[in-house]
Parts: structure tokens; C-alpha cells; sequence
């Protein structure tokens, strides 16, 4: 009678190897899993209680699915499935203009050009009386292309100091200025939420106003650090990114986008306008995703006054204290340009 075959022992080395391969693929196999847990979470139409069932599921499934298989393929598997429901949860939804929007986003601004004038309706005008008690008002305004004077850039930090709020001003030789804010559109009763500005939760908006608005709601009643940065870009190239984000802003009201906190937020859609129309060139530098550095690689590209050293300039370019010491909405701009 033939004897039974010895039992397979799985060398110490395979078994090694299979443990090294877990430890390194393991991480990457829970971020797709998490992003479409998140996605479920955000987007998933249904009340919320049921978002929050199909997120936890997702996330919980991870852990089991890999102890019952014992299977890094099947983990795979899974892990691939769950990303690409996610996926399609993400890319199911719409972007819309026809929401309960905050009432001071509640206007989208657009442009008619002729030749070099062009008049820009819906710019914002609010009155402040504290951050959150204003009257929202709206004008319209023309103004002459040919007569452009400059561009300056607002730096605003209000938490950490890698993450920062841009903003352009577009100076005119009759003294006035347009100021540029790209912004997520709330609606009635919403808040920001740095981590659903990842998942398609706010249509975006750029909001054409006064610095009597844009920034003097940041400099005096939102207490934020701003400062303010002329630019040193020919004439040309700022009016070409003024034309543009004039032209984007009024395809807004035909075609809604979402906000992305990374991709389209208020500094990469700067930069993405700006590098189309006026500096194609210009390379990539992570600063510009952690744009509270942004002054960092300006300095360092002449973009802004590199002629001092970046501390020194800062302290000049700062306006806060300017800001607030200037009761008179009509000196405002001229002030906070004032040392």
C-alpha cells in the first residue's frame, strides 16, 4: 500500500515574500476603497442616514473581504469594483444653476464685447454691516479695454499658512478697479467644507465686485490677513486672462461646473487662464496647489517685485492696517494702495 504524500510546506521565503507583498500593496488598496466610501457618503442621491450605511459598508467590506479570501487578487478585485462605483456615482451628477442660492451668489456676472469696451453686468457691490448682516446689491458697469493699467493680486490667509485665497484686481486710468474672486456658489444655508469641495458639492462661480466688497469683507470684518501684490505682466497679458475670465464667467450661465478644491479652485483657475492666454510656458511648481506659497515662486520669477528681498516686500504689500483706518468706501482703493 502506497504511502500518503507528505503535506506541501510552503517555504519560509514564499511566505516572506506573500507578507512583504500585503505590507506594500495593502495602502494602496484602501485609498480607492475610502475615495468611493466618500463619494458614497457625499453624493449618493438618498437621505443621508442611507449615504452613511452604503460608506461604512464600503469601508468595513475591505477588511473582511481580505480576511475571508486570504486573496490579494480578489482583495483587488474588490477594491477595483468598489472604486469604479464610486466613479460612476461621482460622474452621475450634474452641475446646475437652478438651486436656492445664497443671496449673495445668487447672480451669475457675464460680458458683451464691442471691440475694446466691454460691460460687465451683475458685478457685486455689498454693503457690510458685520460678516453676516450685509445688503447685497448689483450693477453694471462698462469699461474700456485700451485703458487698462495693471493687475494686482490679493493673497488672503485666514487658517494655515500653506493654504491661502487668491483673488486679481484689474486696474483702469480713470481710477476704477474690477476685482475678481473664484468661488464656490452656496446655497441658502450652506458652509464650506474644505474635504466636500473634493466631491462635486459646489457649482463654481466667479464673482466680479468691488474691493469694497471682496476685499474689505475679508480686511474688516472677516479679520483675514490679506495682501496685495502688484504684478509685473505686460499690459497685453492681463488684459488677455481679463478677457478670459470675463468670457468663462458668462459661459457659466449656459454651462454650470463644478468647484474642485483641487483642480478648479481659486488659484489653479487663475493659473489655468493665465498659462492658455498670456504665459503658456510657465512650469509647474507645487506651490501652486499649496498656494499660500504662491508669493514664493512669484518672487522667484519676477511676477512680483523681486527686486527686494520677499519678507520686506511682504510687510510693505500687507494692507490690513491700511484697510481698516479707511472709513470712505470711495478712497478704499487708493488707500489700502497707499503705505
Amino acid at each position: 500500500m502506497a504511502a500518503d504524500p507528505a503535506p506541501r510546506v510552503r517555504p519560509a521565503r514564499g511566505r516572506w515574500r506573500r507578507g512583504l507583498l500585503w505590507l506594500v500593496l495593502s495602502p494602496l488598496l484602501v485609498v480607492p476603497v475610502a475615495w468611493a466610501a466618500l463619494v458614497m457618503a457625499f453624493c449618493l442621491p438618498g437621505p443621508e442616514p442611507l449615504r452613511q450605511v452604503v460608506a461604512w459598508g464600503l469601508m468595513l467590506a475591505l477588511p473582511a473581504v481580505v480576511v475571508i479570501s486570504r486573496c490579494m487578487r480578489r482583495t483587488a478585485v474588490f477594491a477595483s469594483g468598489a472604486f469604479a462605483l464610486g466613479l460612476v456615482v461621482f460622474l452621475a451628477q450634474g452641475a446646475s444653476n437652478d438651486r436656492p442660492w445664497s443671496p449673495d451668489v445668487s447672480r451669475l456676472p457675464w460680458a458683451e464685447f464691442d471691440g475694446d469696451r466691454v460691460t460687465v453686468h451683475d458685478i457685486r457691490s455689498c454693503r457690510y454691516r458685520s460678516e453676516t448682516d450685509f445688503e447685497v446689491a448689483w450693477h453694471t458697469d462698462t469699461f474700456d479695454l485700451s485703458r487698462l493699467t495693471g493687475v494686482d493680486l490679493f493673497h488672503v490667509f485666514w487658517g494655515s499658512p500653506s493654504i491661502a485665497h487668491t483673488m486679481l484686481s484689474f486696474g483702469f486710468d480713470d481710477g476704477r478697479q474690477l476685482c475678481l474672486s473664484v468661488e464656490t456658489r452656496r446655497e441658502q444655508g450652506e458652509t464650506y467644507d474644505a474635504v466636500r469641495g473634493f466631491f462635486r458639492q459646489y457649482e463654481l462661480i466667479y464673482v466680479f465686485g468691488d474691493e469694497t466688497d471682496l476685499v474689505k469683507l475679508r480686511t474688516n470684518f472677516r479679520g483675514e490677513q490679506v495682501y496685495l501684490y502688484p504684478l509685473q505682466v505686460p499690459l497685453q497679458a492681463a488684459r488677455a486672462v481679463l478677457e478670459a475670465y470675463l468670457r468663462a464667467a458668462t459661459d457659466l450661465r449656459e454651462r454650470p461646473q463644478w468647484y474642485n478644491a483641487l483642480t478648479d479652485n481659486c488659484t489653479t483657475t487663475l493659473i489655468g487662464h493665465s498659462r492658455r492666454v498670456a504665459m503658456p510656458a510657465a512650469r509647474f511648481d507645487w506651490r501652486w496647489v499649496l498656494n499660500g506659497h504662491l508669493h514664493e515662486v512669484m518672487h522667484e520669477r519676477g511676477t512680483i517685485d523681486s527686486s527686494v528681498p520677499l519678507d520686506e516686500l511682504r510687510q510693505r504689500c500687507f494692507i490690513n492696517d491700511r484697510a481698516v483706518a479707511c472709513p470712505d468706501d470711495a478712497e478704499f482703493s487708493r488707500r489700502i494702495r497707499t503705505p
